[in-house]
């Protein structure tokens, strides 16, 4: 069986009817399995029917209440393990348009009390100026100015997010990602006196990882975490988003080990303070 990411919604259903069609071969009812495994038997049909997406630890349940051998075992928690995770190529995103992945997000963000981005390589939309926005929205991968305009008016719309009182938002950046001269420099500096600016936001919470610091592992790529739902990782070509709460526990314990190593508050805003006067300086 091969497992793909990108066909996570096949694999989930191929998933569930495994899962029943195990079931109903060793004779037992939904209820009398749901008793074996510790669960409700309504959550026993909503995985069989598809309607619950299960966890790797869920699906581990099941099979030890139904008594199933290791190998079988083996391929179906790993078929679990993709189910629980999607991958949408950029491509993807540009054909159905710019617009729809900005309404996405913000779906995502109206969901979640807590959210964490990990950002080692550049700020993410919540935090940017409409300046470095478009020009991060610029590269020949995505799409006509037309559909950019779109997206960045609704990036924009986004940001009133930060605003909400109800939630909490922990942004954790390397220097690398802050000073990364991607605009000219007045509009870098611009960009970094917002972040000094939302910094100030109570429910809002600036952390740089400063390039004096020893950091014993490497920032292998950008991470949000909404939440203890799901976790995204933003690649080149596309972006990943796993459900598996071993995934996301494990990506919570990356962001704690990073975090450790920032600079917030005052701090973070002196350095920031002083990266922004360097570029007013070099105009």
């Amino acid at each position: 069986m091969t497992h793909d990411p990108g066909r996570a919604g096949e694999q989930r259903r191929d998933l569930a009817a495994a899962l029943k069609d195990l079931r109903r071969a060793s004779g037992l009812s939904g209820e009398r399995l749901a008793v074996r495994c510790g669960m409700s038997q309504s959550k026993i049909s909503r995985i069989e029917n598809g309607k619950a997406l299960p966890s790797v630890v869920d699906v581990r349940q099941i099979l030890n209440g139904l008594g199933v051998d290791e190998d079988l075992a083996r391929e179906l928690l790993a078929l679990a393990s993709v189910a629980n995770a999607e991958y949408e190529d950029v491509r993807a995103s540009v054909r159905r348009g710019l617009h729809l992945r900005q309404r996405e997000l913000a779906a995502l963000e109206a969901g979640a009390a807590h959210i964490r981005y990990f950002l080692p390589a550049m700020l993410t939309g919540l935090l940017q100026t409409p300046e470095y926005m478009r020009t991060a929205m610029s590269p020949p991968v995505h799409s006509a100015d037309g559909d950019v305009s779109q997206a960045i008016a609704l990036k924009l719309e986004r940001q009133a997010v930060l605003y909400d009182q109800g939630k909490r938002f922990d942004f954790l950046m390397t220097e690398s990602a802050v000073r990364w001269r991607l605009c000219e420099p007045l509009v870098m500096a611009t960009q970094l006196d917002r972040l000094v600016s939302l910094s100030q936001l109570p429910n809002v919470t600036i952390g740089i990882v400063p390039l004096s610091a020893q950091v014993a592992d490497a920032p292998f790529h950008t991470f949000t975490l909404y939440g203890a739902k799901l976790v995204t990782i933003e690649l080149f070509t596309g972006r990943l988003v796993l459900r598996d709460p071993r995934d996301i526990e494990h990506y919570r314990s990356l962001f704690d080990f990073f975090r450790v190593n920032a600079v917030e508050g005052d701090a973070a805003r002196s350095l920031l303070a002083q990266w922004s006067d360097e570029f007013r300086r070099s105009v």
